[in-house]
């Protein structure tokens, strides 16, 4: 029988939007931090009635304590429902952190699971989605305010090229793709999630436009020779930050950077440092928490049709 050092758990709490975002927020800071409890994937989903559920995986039993200090600093008052945790089965563990959830929609976008196939009216902007070894469901806040900004963009005009950096299961690849019907290259600098990017392309039928490989940042030769006139890049605030001059360097004049994976009060730092790199603030969507930066390349008129 094995130890509760190499089985899987599982640590669940609610608590209403701006107090969850701050739970994820400290959680999935604190997976670098010594001393703190090393998570494997922090999830944050929405419960219905301004409440959400953030669900940490461990590999081993984390330390209740330390756990409910941390969440104790970040909720700042705010009613959170007991900490759970529990163990759960073998099993892919990003399966299990973003688990069988319901439909999502965005805009004109509707992201649904495998087992919502037969109760979900296809069109073109329905996208089916699941759970697997890398992240991208439109459940998390950041994966919906691009899809929001995509669908907005789509109603102004269509790029010619669209680059999404660290695609994940591709959603916005595939998303780009079929709102603007443009070619799309997708990177990711994980083997295994642009597998699974290809493999949800085809089953979206646009794998002929949308062309994955793996690549870290903008750096692959490849990427270099592009010029797309609208970047995607659902990633972290740290390489956002480091990116910012790539990027200028990459987009056409007049094309537009979608940023996300940070959170609102970052959002500030970032568009001031892509700002000194000569992109304006065109929108900002805030969602849970988290922000959807639109920012376009200044001294040209917009590139799209």
């Amino acid at each position: 029988m094995s130890d509760a050092s190499s089985r899987t758990y599982r640590a669940t709490v609610e608590a209403d939007g701006p107090g969850a975002a701050r739970i994820a927020e400290l959680l999935d800071e604190a997976l670098d931090d010594a001393g703190d409890p090393e998570a494997l994937s922090v999830s944050y989903f929405e419960l219905g009635d301004g409440r959400y559920e953030v669900s940490a995986l461990y590999h081993g039993l984390p330390d209740e304590a330390r756990l409910q200090s941390l969440i104790d600093s970040a909720t700042e008052g705010v009613a959170v429902s007991p900490l759970r945790i529990e163990e759960v089965p073998d099993a892919n563990w990003v399966t299990i952190s973003q688990g069988q959830r319901g439909p999502v929609r965005a805009g004109r976008f509707l992201v649904h699971g495998s087992h919502d196939r037969q109760r979900i009216a296809r069109n073109r902007y329905t996208i089916e989605i699941d759970a697997d070894q890398a992240f991208g469901t439109a459940h998390h806040a950041t994966t919906r305010g691009c899809l929001l900004a995509l669908d907005e963009l789509a109603k102004r005009g269509r790029p010619d090229l669209v680059l999404d950096i660290g695609t994940g299961t591709g959603i916005l690849a595939i998303a780009a793709a079929l709102a603007f019907d443009r070619p799309v290259v997708a990177t990711d600098n994980d083997p295994v999630a642009v597998e699974i990017a290809k493999e949800n392309a085809a089953k979206a039928g646009v794998s002929q436009s949308v062309h994955a490989f793996v690549a870290e940042g903008l750096a692959h030769p490849t990427l270099r020779r592009l010029a797309p006139d609208l970047i995607v890049a659902n990633i972290l605030a740290r390489p956002l930050y480091d990116l910012a001059p790539a990027m200028a360097r990459s987009i056409q004049p007049g094309g537009y950077v979608l940023l996300s994976g940070i959170t609102e009060n970052q959002a500030w730092a970032t568009t001031a440092r892509y700002a000194s790199f000569g992109f304006d603030l065109e929108k900002r969507i805030l969602l849970d928490g988290w922000a959807a930066l639109l920012l376009g390349r200044r001294n040209a008129s917009t590139l799209f049709d």
